[in-house]
């Protein structure tokens, strides 16, 4: 039978330090005598040890645990094993530093299974929503070496690295639907409750209204009418979207064809994509997995159909004997030069060495693309935003300059 996962507590404490001055403060643990005994291991002689609430729903300790935390998590563990501190040790030293209740639960679960007698790699593998199977066959590939430390610092830095460009593509995605979802909510807004007022101004006129003033009053109580229709087919719109594209394989799949078509941004997509495959196949190539092995791994990281089939197809060549070279070149999707750096590697013997230079140009180029992306959208967004919302407000003051040339 399992037993039952141990619940984190915060404990706030004072004592003597060391030096025998007095000190407080808090620490993290499962119960009071676990929190007494991890402060006497600090070298803290307790004297007043007392449990407090912490949950708040907004507060820190409350959100769920991300990719970053895994990647700090890592880090931090390659540190203390680097450090000479022993593995259960060095678990408990993160644990205690971390704030996210869960993300600390976590870690005791790990601690706790690694001090029953089973390695790292199967404790992470009990939470494969955090560790997946290229992190946990990493790990274990690195005690079984004898070079967990040198292992968990390569996958911490590949995490990094993974996550950065992952932020660099929602930079150039946020921006851009963000300043058009403030100009749609505006337009509604107008349409909702300014153009009203214009209207029973416009009914006592008498005269003829502009044809692109009578648009925008019609549209107006169209939206003023239907609006819950309106906003029910957005809901639904953006949800069966999200529904079909987690449900159906093949709608996903058409998905990833068509954002690689997209200007500008299917180009940035397609160099994040090649940094990607050439960091994971750097590093699990250089962790000593077979290449063929290390292929299928950065399909699966690829993150596109395009890729993951062509990556899959450049894994079946490679298996039957086939340069990495020749196979990348068949699938027609790499860039000469990528395929010419991995040429160069493949004859030096320095594959690893060189997908990592891919792998940083990529990034870098990510990064720029983004920047020009950004600076190139400015202007458009503010031509189509002073369109839209310009293009209102002239409908409504039409009628006033005509009435004021007449007279």
């Amino acid at each position: 039978m399992a037993t039952k996962a141990k619940k984190v507590l915060t404990y706030t404490w004072s004592g003597l330090d060391k030096s025998g001055n007095h000190s407080k403060g808090k620490i993290d643990a499962a119960s009071l005598a676990e929190a007494k005994a991890l402060l006497r291991r600090q070298g803290v002689a307790p004297r007043k040890v007392i449990k407090e609430s912490n949950f708040s729903l907004f507060s820190a300790r409350s959100k769920p645990i991300k990719p970053v935390d895994i990647a700090f998590f890592t880090r931090q563990v390659a540190t203390m094993l680097k450090a000479g501190v022993p593995l259960i040790q060095g678990l408990e030293i993160v644990a205690t530093g971390v704030e996210k209740d869960a993300l600390k639960k976590l870690i005791f679960d790990i601690r706790d299974s690694v001090n029953g007698g089973q390695d790292l790699a199967t404790s992470m593998a009990k939470h494969p929503l955090f560790f997946d199977d290229l992190y946990c066959s990493l790990v274990a590939a690195g005690e079984q070496s004898g070079a967990l430390e040198t292992m968990l610092d390569r996958i911490a830095t590949y995490k990094e690295k993974l996550e950065s460009l992952k932020a660099k593509i929602k930079k150039a995605l946020t921006y851009p639907t963000a300043v058009l979802a403030v100009g749609f909510i505006v337009s509604v807004i107008l349409l909702l409750k300014v153009v009203p007022q214009f209207e029973s101004i416009f009914s006592n006129f008498g005269a003829d209204l502009p044809a692109f003033t009578l648009l925008i009053l019609d549209m107006s109580a169209f939206v003023q009418e239907w609006w819950w229709i309106i906003g029910l087919a957005l809901i639904a719109f953006f949800y069966g979207f999200i529904h079909l594209k987690r449900r159906s394989v093949k709608f996903a799949n058409q998905i990833d064809i068509l954002v690689l078509k997209i200007p500008v941004l299917g180009e940035i997509l397609r160099k994040a994509i090649i940094a990607r495959f050439a960091r994971t196949l750097s590093t699990t190539f250089a962790a000593g997995v077979p290449l063929v092995e290390a292929l299928e791994s950065a399909a699966g990281a690829s993150g596109n159909v395009i890729y993951r089939e062509a990556i899959t197809q450049i894994r079946n060549a490679v298996s039957t004997g086939q340069s990495l070279q020749n196979s990348m070149l068949m699938t027609g999707v790499f860039p000469n030069m990528v395929v010419q750096m991995i040429a160069i590697g493949e004859e030096a013997g320095s594959l690893d060495s060189m997908l990592d230079k891919v792998a940083g140009f990529y990034e870098e180029e990510v990064d720029n693309a983004v920047d020009n992306m950004s600076a190139l959208m400015e202007p458009f967004i503010m031509v189509v935003l002073g369109t839209v919302v310009g293009g209102l407000v002239v409908a409504m003051y039409l009628p006033i300059f005509k009435l004021g040339a007449v007279v």
